[in-house]
């Protein structure tokens, strides 16, 4: 097992244990929260409290987060003693498919979804994504100005896609798109959340049961096969293709319209994107504006299983701790001028994705599709531009994954 012993002092409990998750500053939207900054200063490790009283070891260095998220004593089990608690008072708890188990069952389950999202298969569908983004921009020019950038472009791309891989109907994207919103806000109930979840999964398990009888050429149907072959219940199976379907467009999806919107606040970035025609900068692009934004804010939470020395600290068995990789991403000791946007940055290094072995399952897919995006739109449409004040834009602050609720755009 490799050493994770990492150098550099760690702050004991103080009289005064911070509050996580920190507010954001409403003047800087894409910035990580002011104190998240002021802890990574501090220390690389620091308790913080959660909204149950529990206190958790916040993780806010880079380096400490690559190494606990790739060792084996560090658990994604949430019923592991110590796992720091949901988000919320407000927040359902419980299991999404493989993510939240360890090995060797999350290798086994993992594996039976790898194949679609190898890097090869994924070239493979480049044409087809190219097409639906020029066809919803094409659209866009061709009706009214201003428009809502994630009603009408950014929510579209990633459903159609994942819907084409799994085998759902998209003539029901606003089923599933309004109940995941449901799923990942942290202000639902637990039973409003515990409802859409019921409704997506029941909807996914008669259409496992038809490819059961059925089968196509399609995800659904692979899984289908598993049941069929004494591999999965139906229930791992209906939890495998919600997994598979929430995170196969919700986190594209914000990334496409906060991405975009960083851009247009950005607008020497901007350019740089507009006037190029070499591939290499728009996939440079694509990771840079994935380190900046990162859009996943509460953290990657885990359990520790043995005394694990690190960050000069002994985390112990039994303890949980909170990975933020949106801070990680902007650490100094990494990232030159982090809190800048630099398309031109080497910034593959980046944490948005995880690491280790649950690290994104669909990153290849992800990585495509927003080079796609990136890569099109401001040459297609060069004159795009804000259709309302900054201050007018509602972000994501109540939900799992950021981004913003609508992005009104003219040209």
């Amino acid at each position: 097992m490799a050493d994770t012993t990492l150098t550099g002092p760690a702050r004991e409990a103080p009289d005064a244990v911070p509050q996580f998750p920190m507010p954001r500053e409403s003047r800087c939207p894409f910035d990580p929260p002011p104190a998240l900054k002021e802890l990574q200063e501090q220390a690389p490790l620091t308790r913080v409290r959660l909204w149950d009283g529990s206190e958790p070891w916040l993780v806010t260095r880079y380096a400490e987060q690559r190494a606990l998220l790739g060792d084996e004593r560090v658990s994604a089990d949430t019923d592991q003693p110590g796992y720091p608690t949901k988000a919320s008072p407000e927040a359902g708890e419980g299991k999404l498919s493989f993510i939240m188990m360890d090995d060797p069952e999350h290798a086994r389950l993992r594996r039976m979804v790898t194949a679609p999202f190898a890097v090869k298969k994924v070239e493979a569908l480049r044409p087809a994504v190219q097409r639906i983004v020029d066809g919803l921009i094409d659209d866009m020019l061709a009706g009214p100005a201003p428009v809502d950038l994630v009603d009408v472009f950014a929510l579209p791309i990633p459903s159609l896609v994942i819907c084409e891989l799994l085998g759902v109907p998209y003539e029901e994207h606003e089923f599933f798109q309004e109940n995941t919103k449901t799923m990942v806000r942290t202000t639902a109930t637990p039973e409003e959340r515990g409802a859409a979840s019921r409704e997506v999964a029941g909807y996914l398990a008669g259409l496992l049961g038809k490819r059961i009888a059925e089968p196509k050429d399609d995800l659904l149907s692979s899984i289908a096969a598993r049941i069929t072959a004494g591999e999965l219940t139906h229930q791992q199976a209906t939890e495998m293709a919600l997994l598979l379907l929430i995170a196969g467009h919700e986190t594209t999806a914000n990334m496409i319209a906060l991405g975009t919107l960083a851009l247009l606040r950005h607008p020497d970035q901007l350019a740089l994107l507009r006037e190029t025609d070499d591939p290499k900068l728009v996939a440079s692009a694509v990771e840079e504006l994935l380190r900046y934004l990162h859009i996943t804010h509460l953290g990657r939470r885990r359990a520790v299983t043995e005394d694990i020395e690190i960050g000069g600290q002994v985390i112990k068995a039994g303890e949980g701790v909170i990975m933020v990789n949106e801070i990680g991403n902007r650490d100094p000791e990494v990232f030159a001028d982090p809190d800048r946007l630099d398309l031109t940055r080497d910034a593959r290094r980046h944490v948005a994705f995880g690491f280790g072995v649950h690290q994104c399952l669909g990153q290849p897919l992800a990585r495509m599709e927003l080079q796609v995006v990136y890569g099109t739109l401001y040459k297609r449409i060069p004159t795009l531009k804000l259709a309302c004040a900054l201050e007018d834009i509602r972000f994501k602050t109540d939900a799992f994954i950021y981004g913003v609720h609508e992005l009104p755009v003219s040209w």
